[in-house]
């Protein structure tokens, strides 16, 4: 495999296919690069392609009629962005800002199409991949009703430690690279209320803060305060 091939085999939403179908892909890929902070695509911009995180980490956002704003997800390596638009091509449903320096492939909508048309097995891939982001979506929103800030917090953490975390002696190191008011976006509360759950959680010795990085000191007390 080439070094394009070997990406998208790691990609969920590819998974399962053979080698040329996965050099078919790679042969219709593009690449760009991001600067931390720059935006890729802006909601309500028109969205004709399908993006695959090789390095670095991506923000999807939502700002409300009223001007506040949600953070919906952080993806890394091996994730994508704007699925969605490859089967219903159309206005993009959130804004898509680089939260480090990124690299990506991108896949335009026609030329996937050209693809699912003769590899009609990558369709089923998809849509079990597309199943399970909708129920991380699901649980999500269910955190929002029914689990209180700290506990937001605690399963925010847990989430980040387990796609972006590496082990080390004295815990687990995660380089998440946000902000403050990013995290707390990410939980769907103030600023203020997730420093506080932060700064319990520091007293307590479950974390230890390192800018826009924690380690995460006791996983498992974390784990019984996110539930």
């Amino acid at each position: 495999m080439s070094f394009d091939d070997q990406i998208i085999s790691r990609v969920p939403l590819f998974a399962g296919l053979s080698e040329d179908q996965y050099a078919q892909l790679a042969a219709k890929t593009g690449s760009t690069a991001l600067r931390r902070g720059e935006v890729l695509f802006e909601e309500g911009d028109p969205g004709d392609r399908l993006y695959i995180i090789t390095e670095g980490k991506i923000k999807l956002g939502h700002t409300s009629i009223d001007g506040r704003e949600s953070l919906l997800a952080i993806l890394g390596p091996g994730e994508i962005i704007g699925e969605l638009t490859l089967f219903d091509p159309g206005p993009r449903s959130t804004t898509a800002t680089a939260v480090s320096p990124v690299s990506m492939l991108s896949l335009e909508h026609d030329s996937l199409m050209e693809i699912l048309d003769v590899n009609p097995d990558l369709a089923k891939h998809m849509l079990r991949a597309l199943a399970q982001r909708l129920r991380r979506t699901n649980e999500s929103l269910s955190d929002l009703v029914f689990s209180d800030v700290p506990g937001r917090v605690a399963k925010a953490l847990l989430d980040l430690s387990d796609r972006f975390g590496t082990s080390t002696d004295s815990g687990v190191h995660v380089p998440h690279d946000l902000t403050q008011e990013e995290l707390a976006q990410l939980v769907g509360a103030s600023r203020e209320t997730v420093n506080k759950s932060l700064a319990d959680f520091v007293s307590r010795g479950w974390i230890r803060l390192e800018g826009r990085a924690v380690t995460l000191l006791d996983v498992d007390r974390l784990a019984r305060r996110a539930r």
